[in-house]
C-alpha cells in the first residue's frame, strides 16, 4: 500500500491535488493521495503569506513519524516563501542571490535545504526515502501559462488569450515567469483580469489546462511528478 500526503499552502493547491493529481497518481499504485493545508488556512481572516518553516517543519516531522511507510511532499510557491526572520525557510535567502534565470538551481537549493533540515530528525536515509520537497517556480499561477488558449477559454475570456500568450512568449518556460512583487504570475494575471480570484479561477483553469501541457512545459514540475509516479514501484 502506497500512501502520499502533500503539504500545501492554500485551498487552490488543495483542490488541484484532490481533483487533478490524485486520480492521475492512482494509476501508479497509490492507495491514498491527500492534501493537508499548512496551518488554519480556512480560518484566516486575511489571506496571503505562508506559515513559517519552524511550524511547517513540525507538521512534516509529525506526519513522517505517524506513518513511517508513507511518502510526504510539499507544494509551495517559491515566490511567497519567507526569506528572513523566525519564519524563514531554509535556503530561500541564498537562492534569491542566484542569477535570475537559474530557476532549477534556485528550486534545488531550497529543496535540498528543506530535506537536510528534516533529515536531522531521523536515522540516516529515512527522510531521503520518504520526503520529497517540492517548490513551485515561481508561483502556482505560472502553470496556467502552459496553455493560454485553454486558460482564456475556461474563464470565459478568449479575448484575453493574445495578452496571456504575449506574457508567456517573453519567457523560456512558465516556470521562468518571475517572482517580483509586481510581475509575478498572479500579478500579471490580475492586471489583465480584474477581480481575478485564485481559489476560483486558478483551480478551474489548471484543471482545464491539464497535466500534459504543464509537465510538457514546466520541467521542474515534471521532475517532481515523475518522482511521485516512480515511488510506489521503488
Amino acid at each position: 500500500m502506497s500512501r502520499l500526503l502533500i503539504h500545501v499552502e492554500g485551498e487552490t493547491e488543495e483542490t488541484f491535488i484532490n481533483s487533478v493529481l490524485r486520480p492521475h497518481l492512482f494509476q501508479y499504485g497509490y492507495t491514498n493521495v491527500g492534501a493537508r493545508l499548512m496551518g488554519n488556512a480556512r480560518q484566516r481572516i486575511y489571506r496571503g503569506g505562508i506559515r513559517g518553516w519552524n511550524e511547517v517543519r513540525k507538521d512534516i516531522i509529525r506526519y513522517l513519524k505517524e506513518d513511517s511507510e508513507a511518502l510526504t511532499t510539499t507544494m509551495v510557491d517559491y515566490y511567497g516563501l519567507p526569506q528572513a526572520g523566525e519564519k524563514a525557510w531554509p535556503g530561500r535567502y541564498d537562492a534569491s542571490l542566484l542569477p535570475f534565470g537559474q530557476i532549477k538551481q534556485k528550486a534545488s537549493m531550497v529543496e535540498k535545504a528543506l530535506l537536510d533540515d528534516i533529515s536531522k530528525e531521523f536515522e540516516s536515509g529515512f527522510a531521503e526515502q520518504h520526503f520529497i520537497p517540492y517548490v513551485v517556480m515561481h508561483e502556482f499561477e505560472g502553470m496556467l501559462f502552459s496553455d493560454c488558449c485553454r486558460f482564456g477559454d475556461v474563464i470565459g475570456r478568449p479575448d484575453l488569450v493574445p495578452q496571456l500568450q504575449q506574457i508567456r512568449s517573453q519567457f523560456v518556460s512558465p516556470e521562468h515567469i518571475d517572482d517580483s512583487p509586481t510581475t509575478a504570475p498572479s500579478k500579471r494575471i490580475e492586471r489583465i483580469i480584474p477581480g481575478y480570484q485564485k481559489p476560483l479561477y486558478g483551480t478551474v483553469a489548471v484543471s482545464a489546462v491539464g497535466l500534459d501541457p504543464i509537465r510538457g512545459q514546466c520541467v521542474h514540475f515534471r521532475e517532481w511528478l515523475e518522482s511521485l509516479e516512480a515511488w510506489p514501484s521503488r
